[in-house]
């Protein structure tokens, strides 16, 4: 590398994306401070928990600022950009962004060495070049280059020459300063880090948001229960009196000629009504639903509020399964209640198509993610997508349910050994054929040859398992896409290009994938059978969802060993592996379960404020898509380089639509499709 050149290149999947300069030789200023070293076989760098993430991602909703999300939804722009500086003077400042750390190696050994790095969530990854050192031009003077990390996920660094010299992993800090060294001490070559500058606590936003979203809601708990007071409520019953009382004075009700209403009849709350809509199944789809607004709006920027890159399971990919499942639940008491009212079979299968065929059109004309690249045309039209996928899972799984579905469980006999299974055993045909598409899966996904790939490949291709099936993504399911649908229709930026660098275009929503969508909306559905044949017994539905839970999750720990990328079907999102679909049904059963418990046994939790969005989830979901380029879902903000501003915009964003979803709730307006 030329002391005075500047080069640019465009490298994806950049956990490290860096900048490098080349320094003039000279006598570093101090020597590294020993307490503040770590050598190769050292102590790691520890990064704050960033658990505290998951409980405001309930409450949010973000957008970048300078990089529109639609060039690149799932990648940032620091994570696909990959350049390197050289020429600069040793005393300029680098202006770090999100994200960002600054690392200086100096080499004092008599050669060149090569600097390379691979993220520690990158499975079997090759090493990526960082850049190359310079040797000492005399004892005291090191080599030095200066380069410019990504800090999200923990890195290993290994250092080159004409043999491999060392290799440590570290975790760096965000807008940290540090210093490699390179040594040689009676011919051992010897790496330590040292840390020159603290880094930044990104995640005390988060904390903030926290508290003051948990200082909301506890106002408004002590508030209601203030409110409860008898002499609370005696005050505002007198006052409430007075003001109705003068109204009928000087209006026209309160003429000798007329009879009014007592005033009592007017202050008094009205008597509930006989609903037996369960809150609790609005109120998992409002969780579900605010957290997905949130993730899809970028979640501040966060690495943990984006999807997965491969294998894996973040924030972001909790929740569009949960929606998924909980749209089954709902199928199984819809279906059951119009049953109940006389509607027929024909005429409900006639619903549930045209209400199929309306989802799916919106999501191909009205939240086309390509209406980025201007109008739609049909060269680049991306088919398959979340609305889509919705779709399709509603249509099998309401069919089916039509299929077996009975309107009268009240006459059913209880007696019979058998009746303890009597949700499952009534549905089999069901239940069969959701197997067999299961197997369809298994078999198309494992035993289905695609060109120049391994059988069953299951990985993300790129730079994965050391480079050697780079155009494999995703396998069968990605092969099947290309091929039914074609490259030009499916999603160009997957979430693999952040970590592995892939190249090839890849649907996590696509063809194959949608088989495991309809089980984990039939695992819904089964939660809505479980509801409706023990109906006011709580602790029979409670009982049944942790059992099912329980069961599920010993699937899941099977299926993948426990553990990340070892098992013989990882978690995985963007393929909707098996293994993801019974581990998100476990936890969705033990979510449910919860709040079941809370809101509709208890009655502890209201369900507010995601029961509002749960009972107007279309409208959010479209809402938010359509109108996410306007104020004040999006705004031009000071520092587009942080993640205060990024998570303040977002808890606005979301907020904004929770309130909207509140105010069409007291207006008794609901799109309903």
């Amino acid at each position: 590398m030329a002391s005075h050149t500047r080069s640019k290149q465009r490298q994806v999947g950049s956990s490290l994306s860096f900048m490098a300069k080349r320094k003039p030789k000279r006598r570093p200023a101090a020597a590294p401070d020993s307490r503040e070293q770590m050598t190769q076989t050292g102590t790691h760098h520890v990064c704050l928990p960033a658990v505290l993430g998951l409980v405001v991602a309930v409450c949010a909703a973000p957008l970048t600022a300078e990089v529109s999300s639609c060039e690149y939804p799932e990648v940032s722009d620091r994570e696909l950009s990959y350049s390197y500086r050289a020429g600069f003077p040793h005393h300029k400042h680098q202006v770090l962004r999100m994200d960002e750390a600054s690392l200086t190696v100096y080499n004092e050994l008599d050669s060149e060495v090569l600097v390379s790095w691979m993220s520690e969530r990158c499975y079997q990854c090759l090493y990526q070049q960082l850049g190359v050192v310079p040797a000492g031009s005399s004892p005291g003077q090191p080599g030095s280059v200066d380069f410019v990390v990504g800090t999200q996920h923990a890195v290993t660094l290994k250092i080159n020459s004409a043999q491999e010299l060392c290799r440590f992993p570290f975790h760096f800090g965000e807008h940290g300063n540090y210093s490699l060294w390179v040594k040689s001490d009676s011919k051992v070559v010897n790496c330590s880090m040292v840390t020159q500058a603290d880094p930044v606590n990104s995640y005390i936003p988060i904390l903030v948001a926290f508290l003051v979203f948990a200082g909301l809601a506890l106002v408004s708990a002590i508030g209601k229960t203030i409110l409860r007071l008898d002499p609370v409520r005696a005050l505002l019953f007198r006052v409430a009196g007075t003001m109705e009382t003068e109204r009928l004075i000087n209006s026209e009700l309160g003429s000798p000629g007329r009879t009014g209403t007592p005033v009592t009849d007017n202050i008094l709350p009205p008597p509930p009504s006989p609903s037996k809509r369960l809150r609790s199944l609005d109120t998992f789809r409002g969780i579900s639903l605010v957290i997905m607004v949130f993730v899809n709006y970028g979640g501040g920027r966060y690495w943990f509020f984006r999807h997965e890159s491969w294998n894996g399971l973040t924030v972001a990919d909790l929740v569009f399964p949960w929606f998924v499942f909980i749209m089954g639940t709902s199928t199984a008491l819809s279906i059951n209640a119009l049953l109940r009212a006389g509607s027929t079979r024909c005429s409900l299968l006639r619903k549930v198509a045209w209400r199929s065929a309306q989802l799916f059109i919106i999501g191909v004309f009205i939240i086309n993610p390509n209406y980025c690249q201007g109008p739609l045309t049909w060269d680049n039209l991306r088919i398959p997508g979340v609305l889509q996928r919705l779709a399709c899972s509603y249509l099998v799984v309401a069919s089916l349910d039509l299929l077996v579905a009975r309107g009268h469980l009240d006459v059913l006999t209880t007696d019979a050994w058998w009746s303890p299974g009597l949700d499952v055993l009534l549905y089999w045909p069901a239940w069969l054929c959701v197997l067999l598409l299961e197997i369809l899966w298994l078999c198309l996904t494992f035993l289905l040859p695609v060109p120049g790939c391994p059988t069953g490949y299951l990985g993300p291709g790129g730079i994965g398992d050391m480079g050697l099936y780079a155009n494999c993504t995703g396998g069968a399911a990605g092969f099947l896409d290309r091929w039914l649908l074609g490259e030009s229709h499916i999603y160009q930026t997957p979430s693999s290009r952040v970590i592995y660098a892939t190249r090839m275009p890849y649907d996590p929503e696509g063809v194959l994938g949608s088989i495991n969508s309809i089980l984990m909306a039939f695992l819904g559905l089964q939660a809505g059978k479980i509801i409706l044949h023990y109906r006011d017994l709580h602790r029979s539905i409670m009982s049944r969802f942790l059992i099912w839970g329980l069961f599920l999750g010993v699937i899941s720990a099977v299926l993948t060993k426990c553990s990340t990328d070892q098992g013989f079907i990882p978690v995985n999102k963007n393929l909707w592996s098996l293994s993801y679909v019974t581990t998100l049904a476990c936890f969705a059963y033990v979510l449910l379960v919860l709040v079941y418990y809370t809101v509709d046994v208890k009655r502890w939790w209201s369900g507010a404020p995601f029961y509002y969005p749960g009972m107007n989830s279309i409208l959010v979901y479209v809402g938010h898509e359509v109108f996410e380029e306007y104020f004040p879902f999006r705004w031009r903000m000071a520092n587009s380089q942080s993640h205060a501003e990024h998570l303040t915009q977002n808890l606005v964003a979301t907020s904004c639509w929770v309130l909207i979803s509140y105010v069409l709730y007291r207006k008794k307006i609901f799109w309903k499709i």
